[in-house]
C-alpha cells in the first residue's frame, strides 16, 4: 500500500462509520434531518421511480424456415433465430458467420400463419405431404439442385399465399408446428434479460398488402388455446379483429395486431372504407383501435412514414421509398392511392373519422421491425443480411432480384432493400408483459436501425429549464404525458408545450436535428400538417424560407466511413406550438434525424470491390419516429 492510500482508506472508513452511526441514531449531534439527508428517499434521484426508465430494442417481425415463403430458401430455424437475437453467433443459410453488434432485448418470430410449419415437412419428404400431387411436385423441384427450377417453384409457393384455399391442408401439422414454436419461445424467454414474445403473421391479399403481425401477451399455455388465424380463414382483416376479440373473451388472454407495409397496399391499408367497400362504422372503428394500437412504419420493404407527393414541403419525406406498385408488382401505383398508405396521412385521416364517428381507428403509435426472411434480425448497415436468403451478402447482391414482377419496371433489385428497422419500447422491465403493455399504451418509437434513445412528452407547462435536466423523464412524467398519450382540454386556452430529448447511438452517427410533426383539422374541417425544426446541431440558422440548412456530409464512400465532426451527440429542447387553436384536434410526433452515414451498399462496395451504378444510393440519414401525442378537445 503506498503512502497516500492508507490515510485515504482511514478517512473513507471513518466517513462510512459516521454515516452508519447517524442512521442508527447513535452519533452524538445527529438530527433527524441529518439522517434524512443520508438515508432519506429524497436524496437519490433514482429511488422510488415508478415509470419506464429504459428503452428496450427488438424486432416484432422475423421469419424463419418455418414460413412457407422463407422456407423455400432459408434453412435457419426458430431456435437459431432466438439465439442470434440474444447475441449468439450462428451460421446463415449461405454459410456465413453471423452475429449482432449487440444483443436485442426482445424478439417476435412471426412466421406466416398460412400453411404454418409446412416447409420443413415438405423438404424432409413427409409422406402425408408427398401424397398430394402439388406437394410431390414442390418437393422434387426444391430438392432438385436446379437453381432455375428452385426459384420458379419458390415464386409459385409465394404466390399461393394470395389464394383463398390452401394448396396443401394439414391442420395437424399446423398445430404441431405452432405448439413446438410456443414451447421454444417459453424456453428462450428470460425475464429481465430477453423477452421471447409469441406471435405470427396474418398475410392477406397478397399483392395489396394488408398484413398484420399478431402478438400474444402470455405464454404457451395461453397461445396454445388457438392456432394462427390465416387468410385461408378469411381475407378480411375485420374478421381477424373479431377472431382476436373472441380469443380474448374465451381465454382471458391479450393480443394485438401490428399492420405493416401500408406503402405496398395500393390504397387499402388506411382506407376510410371497410374491406367490402362500405363506410366505416363506430363499432368497427372501435374494434380496429382496440387491437391495432401500433403500426410498423419502417422495414426492409421501404419506409411508410410520409411521402413527398403528400408532404411536398418536407425535404425528408423521400426516404427509402418502395412506391411504384403493390407488393408483387401486379398493379401500378396510382397517385390517389398514396393517401391511404402512409402513416402521417393516416393520422390526419383519423382526426377526420373521429369527428365523424366519435372514434379514431387510426390512433396508433409507431415502431420499426425487419420483416427479414432469413431468421436473422440483422439490419445494421454494416451487418445487413438482406430480405431473404437469396440475397445474403455477396458481390452481386445489389443486382439480384428480390421481388420479380410481371412488369420488369416493378421488379425490385437488391440495392433497393432498406436496412431497417427496430422497435424502441419504453417499458418498466424487460418482460413479455411489460413490453406488451407498453405497446398497447403506444409508448414506443420506430428506428431505421440505430438504437438512439428518444424521449417525447407533451403538457401545458414545460419550460426551457426542463430541457436542461439530465433526467428528462422525471420532469416529463411529472408535468405531462409521454409519447402515445393524450392532452385534453387546454387550460385557459394555453398552447401545449413539448419536451423532446435524443441521445445518439454510440455505434452510429451524430444527430442532425429533431423535428416535431404536427397534423390538425383547420376551422373548415380540413386536415393540415407542418414540420417544425425544434433542435439542431451547430450554429445553423433557418433561411428566409424557414428551412434549416443541411448539416453537411463527412462520408467517405470509398472507405465506407464517416467523421462525427458535425452533428451533436445529444439534443434536447422544449417547444411551444406557435399556431395552436384550442378548438382544433391535433397530433404531434417527433422525428430525429442523424447526420449522413454510409448506406449498406457502400459497405458492400468496399468489401467486394464493386463499382455501383449511379442510381444506387451510397449514403443514408438514419432516423427515428416517435408515437404521437394527441390533443383531443
Amino acid at each position: 500500500m503506498n503512502q497516500f492510500a492508507r490515510p485515504l482508506l482511514l478517512i473513507a472508513t471513518w466517513a462510512f462509520a459516521n454515516a452508519v452511526y447517524a442512521q442508527e441514531g447513535n452519533h452524538e449531534g445527529a438530527t433527524k434531518e441529518d439522517v434524512a439527508k443520508i438515508a432519506g428517499p429524497q436524496f437519490s434521484p433514482y429511488a422510488g421511480r415508478n415509470y419506464p426508465t429504459r428503452v428496450f430494442f427488438g424486432d416484432t417481425h422475423l421469419h424463419t424456415a418455418i414460413s412457407v415463403d422463407a422456407g423455400t430458401m432459408c434453412r435457419v430455424g426458430q431456435e437459431d433465430a432466438f439465439r442470434f437475437a440474444r447475441g449468439e453467433e450462428i451460421t446463415s443459410t449461405g454459410g456465413l458467420r453471423a452475429k449482432l453488434s449487440r444483443p436485442l432485448d426482445f424478439l417476435v418470430i412471426s412466421d406466416h400463419a398460412e400453411m404454418y410449419g409446412l416447409m420443413p415437412q415438405l423438404l424432409s419428404g413427409d409422406p402425408e405431404i408427398l401424397a398430394t400431387e402439388i406437394g410431390k411436385r414442390w418437393h422434387d423441384a426444391l430438392t432438385s439442385g436446379d437453381n432455375d427450377k428452385v426459384f420458379a417453384t419458390a415464386m409459385e409457393i409465394v404466390a399461393s399465399l394470395s389464394t383463398k384455399e390452401a394448396p396443401i391442408k394439414s391442420p395437424k401439422a399446423v398445430r404441431n408446428a405452432w405448439q413446438a414454436y410456443t414451447a421454444l419461445a417459453d424456453k428462450y424467454n428470460d425475464p429481465g434479460r430477453f423477452s421471447a414474445i409469441i406471435g405470427f403473421e396474418y398475410t392477406t391479399m397478397g399483392g395489396n398488402n394488408l398484413h398484420r403481425n399478431v402478438l400474444f401477451r402470455g405464454n404457451a399455455s395461453v397461445a396454445n388455446r388457438t392456432v394462427p388465424f390465416s387468410q385461408f380463414d378469411s381475407q378480411n382483416p375485420e374478421d381477424l379483429w373479431k377472431f382476436l376479440a373472441g380469443f380474448e373473451k374465451e381465454t382471458g388472454g391479450e393480443v394485438l395486431a401490428i399492420p405493416h407495409n401500408g406503402n405496398l397496399s395500393n390504397g387499402r391499408m388506411f382506407s376510410v372504407e371497410t374491406f367490402d367497400g362500405k363506410p366505416y362504422t363506430k363499432e368497427l372503428a372501435e374494434l380496429r383501435a382496440r387491437f391495432e394500437s401500433i403500426i410498423e412504419v419502417t422495414q426492409i420493404k421501404g419506409d411508410s412514414e410520409a411521402h413527398p407527393a403528400l408532404s411536398p414541403n418536407d425535404e425528408f419525406a423521400d426516404y427509402e421509398k418502395w412506391d411504384k406498385s403493390n407488393l408483387n408488382g401486379t398493379e401500378a401505383k396510382k397517385p390517389e392511392m398514396l393517401q391511404s398508405e402512409y402513416a402521417r396521412e393516416a393520422l390526419k385521416t383519423g382526426l377526420l373519422l373521429e369527428r365523424k364517428l366519435g372514434v379514431n381507428p387510426f390512433k396508433f403509435g409507431m415502431i420499426g421491425s425487419t420483416d427479414a426472411h432469413t431468421a436473422l434480425a440483422a439490419v445494421e448497415e454494416e451487418n445487413f443480411f438482406g430480405k431473404h436468403s437469396g440475397v445474403e451478402p455477396g458481390p452481386h447482391r445489389w443486382e439480384h432480384v428480390v421481388i420479380e414482377a410481371p412488369d420488369p419496371k416493378f421488379t425490385i433489385k437488391g440495392w433497393q432493400q432498406a436496412s431497417a428497422g427496430y422497435a424502441g419500447v419504453w417499458a418498466i422491465e424487460n418482460t413479455r408483459e411489460a413490453i406488451f403493455d407498453a405497446m398497447k399504451r403506444k409508448e414506443t418509437y420506430a428506428t431505421t436501425g440505430p438504437r438512439m434513445v428518444v424521449r417525447f412528452f407533451g403538457g401545458w407547462g414545460f419550460t426551457a429549464d426542463d430541457a436542461q435536466s439530465r433526467l428528462p423523464a422525471s420532469v416529463g412524467y411529472a408535468k405531462g404525458v409521454p409519447m402515445g398519450g393524450d392532452l385534453r382540454k387546454s387550460p385557459g386556452g394555453k398552447s401545449p408545450t413539448f419536451l423532446v430529448a435524443a441521445l445518439k447511438d454510440a455505434y452510429s452517427g451524430n444527430l442532425d436535428r429533431i423535428q416535431i410533426v404536427k397534423g390538425w383539422l383547420d376551422k373548415d374541417g380540413k386536415a393540415q400538417e407542418k414540420v417544425y425544426d425544434v433542435a439542431w446541431s451547430g450554429d445553423r440558422k433557418p433561411g428566409a424560407d424557414g428551412k434549416l440548412p443541411a448539416v453537411g456530409n463527412t462520408v467517405d464512400v470509398a472507405k465506407a466511413t464517416w467523421k462525427n465532426t458535425i452533428g451533436a451527440p445529444e439534443l434536447s429542447t422544449t417547444w411551444t406550438d406557435p399556431s395552436f387553436d384550442p378548438k382544433q384536434p391535433a397530433f404531434y410526433y417527433a422525428r430525429v434525424i442523424e447526420i449522413p452515414t454510409p448506406r449498406w451498399t457502400a459497405y458492400e462496395a468496399l468489401r467486394f470491390g464493386i463499382k455501383m451504378p449511379a442510381e444506387v444510393p451510397m449514403t443514408t440519414q438514419e432516423r427515428a419516429y416517435t408515437s404521437p401525442i394527441w390533443y383531443s378537445p
